[in-house]
């Protein structure tokens, strides 16, 4: 049942000493990290405590993420929306319980994350609703691949975690629109809109947007989400993610062949790569102290290194492996690690 009672308002009093917490949620490889990268770089002065979700056993987005002065908190190997939802009531508790303050709170979710019961968290825990208030849920949108993923038919009672996503949304960053021509951009946001008329729709390349459109916005409001799902409060109610999109993650101590590499990966996302919805991984190069960093979303897929300074280099102390996560649907463990294995180059 929704109770509405609790709303939180647009137009909550400016002296609220609560802590402001934006969620930023969309499907996997939209852009939310480099979003973060782009909040945590900016110059707005505000104290920032980062916590990130990621789907898969082998961590990655640590390694994606800016150097900082900023707190970034990880939590992986489960969906934010159902596994470790305890973990994130704990952290935001930690947080909570800090002598020094954080001018807001932002939590990246995994790319299949519903955000629905991430908001949830802030109204049925009396301790958070004390301190903390849901600012905003920000949903990056990946102009080029969205449409597909929102068209997907989904198994009876599994949601499609792209449109509960665009449905939720606050805000929607429609990133990579130098993608898309300008008639396919506009077809796309005619099918948000069908999801989604009133959130603000803000084009975007590199997630690069104004900081102060997207932090301490005030624009959740409770009643809107209840109108939508009226279970938006039920702590019980039924979340089923689709079992057969899965993560493979893959570690090796050894140095890569990068030009081996390069070839497995093309081939690999030229044949597998619908199936394949997201990829990425930090790798150590054969021959090279470069730190290189991989992106893969579909077909599309990146390198880049840190000798052009796209990437930071490898920090003193950091231990020098390669790791790898793949992302999708009916994914091949085996082939997958055996494949990325045969990359590593001989001695």
């Amino acid at each position: 049942p929704c109770w509405t009672g609790a709303r939180t308002e647009p137009n909550m009093p400016e002296d609220d000493h609560r802590t402001p917490v934006t969620i930023v949620t969309g499907f996997l490889g939209a852009g939310k990290t480099t979003l973060i990268n782009h909040i945590l770089k900016a110059n707005h002065g505000k104290r920032v405590a980062i916590i990130e979700n990621e789907f898969g056993e082998v961590g990655v987005d640590d390694g994606l993420v800016v150097e900082t002065k900023e707190e970034i908190f990880e939590m992986n190997n489960g969906c934010i929306c159902c596994t470790v939802r305890g973990d994130l009531i704990r952290i935001l508790g930690k947080l909570m319980n800090r002598r020094e303050r954080f001018d807001a709170i932002v939590i990246e979710t995994t790319g299949l994350a519903d955000p629905a019961p991430v908001a949830q968290t802030f109204f049925v825990d009396d301790e958070l609703k004390e301190q903390l208030y849901l600012d905003a849920i920000l949903t990056v949108a990946d102009a080029k691949h969205l449409g597909s993923h929102l068209d997907e038919v989904k198994p009876d009672g599994v949601e499609n975690e792209s449109v509960e996503q665009i449905a939720f949304a606050d805000k929607i960053l429609l990133n990579k629109v130098d993608l898309v021509t300008p008639e396919e951009k506009t077809a796309l946001v005619n099918k948000i809109r069908g999801i989604n008329s009133r959130a603000a729709v803000i084009e975007c390349v590199d997630a690069r947007v104004d900081v102060a459109q997207v932090l301490g916005i005030r624009a959740f409001d409770l009643a809107v989400a209840c109108d939508f799902d009226s279970e938006f409060l039920d702590v019980e109610s039924e979340h089923r993610h689709d079992e057969t999109v899965t993560s493979v993650g893959v570690r090796v101590p050894g140095a890569m062949a990068i030009g081996k590499l390069n070839g497995w990966l093309t081939s690999l996302l030229r044949t597998k790569g619908e199936d394949i919805f997201r990829s990425k991984g930090i790798l150590r190069v054969a021959g090279s102290d470069e730190r290189v960093v991989f992106q893969g979303v579909h077909m599309t897929m990146e390198m880049a290194g840190s000798a052009g300074g796209k990437v930071a280099g490898w920090k003193e102390g950091e231990t020098r492996e390669s790791r790898f996560i793949f992302i999708g649907r009916n994914l091949d463990r085996e082939e997958l690690t055996e494949g990325f294995r045969a990359c590593v180059a001989t001695e």
